[in-house]
């Protein structure tokens, strides 16, 4: 069974890397710097589980070299989707899987669309996990999970021998919804609203969860989200606010989730596939989303600037801190 992992982040680059330390044949696609530290001194994971090296590590920059594999992990940003799915047609073989496991719940379609349905799964991935320098991950919490399954809700054969893979890898807990769609969107009810909660007050979350306005916040915009997805025919559970709310309660004081900190390091973000996510097909089903609107329109500009759309204003950074002494 061959593996290639197309986007060596936190998340991709972990639950790569676990299936590499169990013997599984894996090759990690990079570029720059990560690549480089990858192919010298492999794929340097510390982990709440325990911290490993896998050395030697597979490598490469370019999928041509890698060739047809079983299973593709795909582990970019959500906004790089649509432009991964088609560098890696050249892992592509007839029964080739690719499982997504970024945030979003549109990245299973885009890769439909761009590869054809037969090579699409559906996947989300729960952990706290981030590119810690060149050739090192670091799992910082929460206990990962991946959630798999086909679009079409049937339990086939390759769905089941990635399961027994992952199964055999440390520090991983692996499940199979009956409908991987809403296990999806599930994640988005969480994800998506303390993403925009988060960027929006700048704190961790022990502060977003412990005051008790911006806990309602969070616990409205999940209400809005609950209702686009049924909106969508997706059939959540009518305890699924209560249950994200529950799982934020578990999570460590410091965390953050991955698009807050790309916007507090001025870094192109997740934010039309969460926020901005959530606001469009809200409009395209007529189902109002005034919260959510209102954090994705407050924050569009810090994004515009990350990406170049925007000229920064000639003096202090807008996304910086304030100086005290400037007020005085």
């Amino acid at each position: 069974m061959r593996f290639a992992v197309y986007g060596v982040g936190g998340a991709g680059g972990y639950f790569g890397a676990r299936l590499a330390e169990a013997g599984y044949d894996v090759t990690f696609i990079a570029r720059g710097d990560h690549l480089a530290a990858i192919q010298k001194s492999g794929l340097r994971i510390d982990s709440v589980h325990g911290d490993f090296v896998v050395n030697p590590a597979r490598a490469s920059g370019d999928p041509s070299e890698v060739g047809a594999v079983d299973y593709v992990i795909l582990g970019v940003k959500a906004w790089q989707v649509p432009d991964a799915a088609r560098a890696i047609a050249p892992l592509m073989g007839p029964a080739t899987a690719v499982l997504p496991v970024q945030n979003g719940v549109e990245a299973a379609d885009q890769i439909a669309e761009a590869l054809g349905r037969a090579h699409a799964l559906g996947g989300t991935a729960r952990i706290i996990s981030f590119r810690a320098g060149p050739g090192h991950l670091k799992h910082a919490g929460a206990e990962p999970l991946l959630e798999i399954g086909e679009l079409d809700g049937t339990r086939s054969a390759r769905v089941e021998a990635l399961r027994q893979a992952f199964t055999k890898a440390k520090g991983i807990t692996i499940t199979f919804p009956p409908d991987i769609r809403v296990a999806m969107w599930s994640k988005f009810v969480f994800i998506a609203s303390w993403s925009g909660v988060g960027s929006a007050t700048r704190v961790p979350l022990q502060l977003v969860r412990g005051v008790p306005e911006t806990r309602r916040l969070l616990e409205n915009a999940m209400r809005e989200i609950e209702q686009v997805g049924k909106a969508n025919a997706v059939q959540l559970p009518e305890d699924v606010v209560a249950t994200s709310m529950a799982y934020i309660d578990s999570l460590p004081p410091q965390a953050t989730p991955s698009m807050q900190r790309d916007i507090a390091e001025g870094k192109p973000s997740e934010i039309e596939n969460l926020t901005g996510a959530v606001s469009r097909l809200g409009a395209r089903t007529g189902v109002a989303t005034p919260i959510n609107t209102f954090l994705y329109q407050v924050l569009l500009p810090l994004e515009q600037l990350a990406r170049g759309q925007l000229q920064r204003v000639a003096g202090r950074d807008p996304a910086a801190p304030r100086d005290p002494a400037l007020n005085q």
